[in-house]
């Protein structure tokens, strides 16, 4: 029986970057620890190098935008070079190995994410073709935001493809959210910043990405906002199935609000441990949970709701550390879910 017909439980995953450099034995890694009601992921490479980071594999995605490499970041142009083929050739293989791993399991995941740079972090962090960044421009962010979302549709549909049968999620990541939607982004030459986005801009790019890779077959996607207050109030009006967050920095106030979200249906991806920082005991990763859930008087039941994650940083462990964290992210999702079967 699929796991999606045992109902809702507590599962665990990770946002998707993974040490080395071979495709093939991050997916083993990733797939052979997070199987079962865990969320197994797409593994991004960063140690391979450029076209491999969270904004060259975003643009990687993009269609009918060409870009390469400056001294200064990623860039617009006119026309694909050496920089987008290598981006767009590491996607493939990743993909690829995908495939290869999912094909030779007996039992292969119910579900796979994938993980992208969010429309507001990428017109952040992609320069136009004079150097400053695209987030300057109204009629280039909005050409980005439609390359995404068209771009990471076309991914659910050749990941689907190769996962035999699994449902596919996509996880929007936006660090730079709160900076972009409080006019803290600096411009090029760093003497000044960029106006403020208007909220209403991105809820409606988070919609759009949104709606483009359920139409292509996602089973849902995933925002993760920062922490800052304007991003985070911002993500909760937009259209993702679940909100990503660190639960170190989610004050008691914004506790109340994701309450609500929980109790009106919306899954919480928490982030609980920090595999820079040591791999914590199961009972400590499960308590810090639970110590909030007791605190705004959220049921057990409630946790059905809930994914744990690691925070962002496991491509800067050995393979085996982060291995490691995956296992016991995986033995505190089973005892906070035995704690929510218990009701």
């Amino acid at each position: 029986m699929p796991d999606g017909a045992r109902g809702p439980v507590v599962g665990a995953t990770a946002p998707g970057d993974w040490p080395g450099t071979d495709p093939h034995e991050a997916n083993r890694a990733v797939r052979g620890e997070l199987g079962g009601a865990n969320l197994s992921f797409l593994p991004s490479l960063p140690a391979r190098g450029p076209g491999s980071d969270a904004v060259g594999r975003t643009l990687g995605v993009l269609v009918e935008l060409p870009f390469d490499l400056q001294p200064h970041g990623w860039r617009l142009v006119q026309r694909p070079g050496k920089d987008q083929r290598r981006a767009e050739s590491a996607l493939s293989s990743d993909v690829n190995a995908l495939g290869d791993v999912a094909g030779a399991e007996e039992s292969p995941a119910s579900r796979v994410k994938l993980h992208l740079q969010g429309p507001l972090s990428l017109a952040a962090g992609v320069h136009l073709h004079g150097g400053e960044r695209v987030l300057i421009d109204h009629g280039a962010r909005r050409e980005l935001y439609e390359s995404l979302a068209v771009g990471a549709a076309d991914l659910v549909r050749r990941v689907s493809a190769v996962a035999r049968g699994a449902e596919v999620l996509v996880q929007f990541d936006e660090p730079d959210a709160d900076d972009v939607l409080t006019g803290r982004v600096p411009t090029a030459s760093g003497y000044r910043s960029l106006r403020a986005l208007d909220r209403r801009e991105a809820t409606e790019a988070w919609d759009l990405v949104t709606a483009s890779v359920v139409a292509a077959g996602a089973a849902g996607t995933v925002l993760a906002p920062g922490h800052g207050d304007v991003a985070v109030d911002a993500a909760r009006s937009s259209a993702a199935h679940a909100l990503s967050l660190d639960l170190r920095r989610v004050s008691d106030r914004r506790w109340e609000d994701l309450a609500a979200d929980i109790e009106s249906g919306r899954q919480l991806w928490l982030g609980i441990l920090d595999g820079r920082a040591g791999v914590p005991q199961v009972r400590v990763l499960a308590e810090s949970v639970l110590a909030v859930w007791r605190r705004i008087g959220l049921p057990a039941t409630a946790l059905a709701s809930l994914t744990v994650t690691a925070l962002p940083g496991l491509d800067a462990l050995t393979p085996t550390g982060a291995t490691r964290a995956l296992t016991r992210l995986a033995q505190a999702a089973d005892a906070l879910d035995q704690i929510r079967a218990e009701g």
